[in-house]
This record gives C-alpha cells, structure tokens and sequence, in this order.
C-alpha cells in the first residue's frame, strides 16, 4: 500500500519548498518501490467536493460573494460597488499586480459591481503545466501531472497549502522523504476533499508514545472518506487493516479500527511484535531484511533510534545494522517500539 507525503509551499508560504520522496509499503510478495497512476481512492474518486458558498460564507469582508473551495481558501470573489483590485488584493494577501495579472486587467483598473475575479492562476504556468478539471463554480478539483511539474507550481496554481494537498490525497506528509509524490508525470492528484458527514472524528483515538494515532472507535457518521482526511489513510489501507469491513457498506458504529499495518506483515518489516493491554505495539524483534523506515512505517513510529538509546549516558542507538545507508538492521534483535519504554542494550 502506498504510503506518501507530499512537500511544498503555497503563495501563503515562503517560495522556498523541500523536495520530498516516496515511501510505499506493500503486502509481501509485491515489489516495494513502485509508482500508481491510481494512488488512492480519492484521486480515483470522480464526485465533485463542494465549493463552501453557503449562507454563511458566500460574502467576503468587502461584502462581494466569494467562492471558496473544500479547505476554504477563496479562488473567486465577485466585486461590489466601492471595491477596487488594491483592496481586494491586500484582503487576500495577494499584489495588486497579481490580482490584476489572473484576471487580465491592468494594475489600477476600475472595477465593475458584479465582475468575478479570479485570486489564483488561469490556466497551465512553469511547474504545473498540466490539466485541471474544476466544478461549476471553477473550483480546482483535480490535476494531472505533467514532467517537470514542481510541488510549489500545483500548491501555488492551485492555491493550497502542501497540507491540504496531501489530506486531499489521504497521504501522510510527514513521512515524504523527497518529494516524488506528487510530481510523477502522468498521475491523477485530487485538489479537494469529498463532503463528509458533521457527526465524523468524534470516536475515541489510541495513539502510541509517539503520538501517532494507532487505533480509532467509530461514530456514527464516520465512513472511509472522512478517516481517510483524518488519519491519511487511502480506503485500501483501511479496509487492509481491517478485514472484517466491506468497501460498499456503511461502518458500523462503535468498530474499534487498526489505522496502522500491526498485526499484517510487510515488505521490510518481517518480524514479531509485542502489546500492551490496549494493543500498542511494544517490542519487535526483527526479522532478515527489515529495515528502520518500514519498521516506523508498520507500527507508525516517528523516531525509532530514540526509543533505541540507552537510558542513561549519552550513547546513541544501540541496535545493530547490516547496512547503515538503507537501515537494514541485523536480524534477532529485541527493540523497543515506544519511546516512553526503551529498551538497552544489555551490557550498556
């Protein structure tokens, strides 16, 4: 199952943005290390996200009507009498001259009650060349990825932050390790989220000591859509996870879901493991080719060398490794899987 994060930054963020890589997992027997022009079921989804322009929302501080998108940054914002394109601009953290440039209009321009103004980029621009397909208010709703695309093209066209592209996409940014995820020429990424019910995320949450959630008991309310925003998990991990569930029904209230592989043995982290009363994984005892980054993966550890140092003194790591550069760890070793229970080498 893929397991990736994307990185960049937005026109809400500094122009600077750290490239990130892929971390795919897969059930043993497939090959690691591979890329799908499907990544998740919501860059496979074809419902349109709704466009936030209710009662509530659909009028800016200037008093226009303004067209925002899943996350609620405003793409659109239709004039009334008094707007000019420096304030507008300055509402919307934008230049005048930017404004000006979306919408084909000079610096200055007179405005007219009831014109719509775009506040993001209109069409393909260097680092996100690629179509994108919006709904009927022109909300961006996904995008397919051409060479040479950079995350801070998509996130800046597009007016998201590098989170929300990676919620929308139920992908984990945190573990991106160089930024291939999103930038794979030919791939379908979704730039919204999917409506999901009010009543969702209530359930209790169990995270281990890394603070990384490890099990979730569903609400009413509750389906794979909004777990999968919440806990950056795509449906096939849930329903991987979790066996007894079906893609095509409802989930149960009250399922206490596994929202981390645990118990299912993947490429890279082979080996047995331990729990507490509550089914936090405790101790692991590695198994030939596992290696660091897929063992954190399957029991979603943040630093595994920290929960591996001695509890005194100054030493680094104790754990052994056949190979420092990929992280592979000899195999027969007891480690420890929570940080608030190291485990020391014995001797140390």
């Amino acid at each position: 199952m893929p397991k990736f994060v994307g990185a960049s930054k937005s026109r809400k963020e500094s122009t600077a943005w750290s490239i990130a890589a892929c971390l795919l997992v897969l059930p043993v027997g497939l090959t690691s290390c591979t890329y799908s022009a499907e990544p998740s079921s919501a860059a496979a989804s074809t419902a349109a996200p709704v466009s936030s322009v209710g009662a509530a929302d659909s009028r800016s501080s200037l008093g226009g009507e303004i067209h925002a998108d899943s996350f609620g940054n405003v793409d659109f914002y239709t004039t009334v009498s008094g707007d000019t394109l420096a304030k507008i601009a300055a509402t919307y953290k934008l230049s005048e001259a930017k404004v000006a440039e979306f919408n084909g209009l000079q610096p200055g321009t007179t405005l007219t009650p009831g014109t719509k103004l775009r506040l993001i980029p209109d069409g393909p621009m260097n680092g996100a060349k690629g179509t994108a397909t919006t709904d009927t208010n022109g909300i961006p709703t996904s995008y397919v990825v051409t060479p040479e695309d950079t995350l801070g093209g998509i996130t800046y066209r597009f007016n998201l932050t590098k989170e929300q592209l990676a919620e929308a996409n139920k992908v984990p940014f945190t573990y991106e390790k160089g930024g291939t995820y999103f930038i794979q020429a030919g791939q379908t990424i979704q730039l919204q989220k999917n409506p999901v019910d009010s009543r969702s995320g209530k359930g209790k949450t169990v995270t281990n000591s890394f603070g990384q959630a490890v099990y979730y008991t569903t609400v009413d309310g509750d389906s794979f859509d909004s777990l999968g925003y919440q806990f950056r998990s795509t449906t096939e991990q849930i329903l991987l996870y979790n066996p007894s569930l079906a893609a095509n029904e409802p989930i149960p209230a009250g399922s206490k879901l596994r929202l981390i592989p645990g118990e299912l043995k993947i490429e890279g982290a082979q080996g047995t493991f331990t729990s507490d009363a509550e089914g936090i994984p405790l101790t692991y005892i590695t198994a030939p080719g596992d290696t660091e980054r897929q063992i954190s993966f399957r029991f979603s550890i943040t630093d595994l060398r920290a929960a591996n140092r001695p509890t005194t003194g100054t030493g680094g790591t104790w754990y052994e490794a056949v190979d420092l550069p990929t992280g592979e760890l000899a195999p027969g070793q007891t480690i420890s899987l929570a940080l608030d229970k190291p485990i020391n080498k014995p001797g140390l």
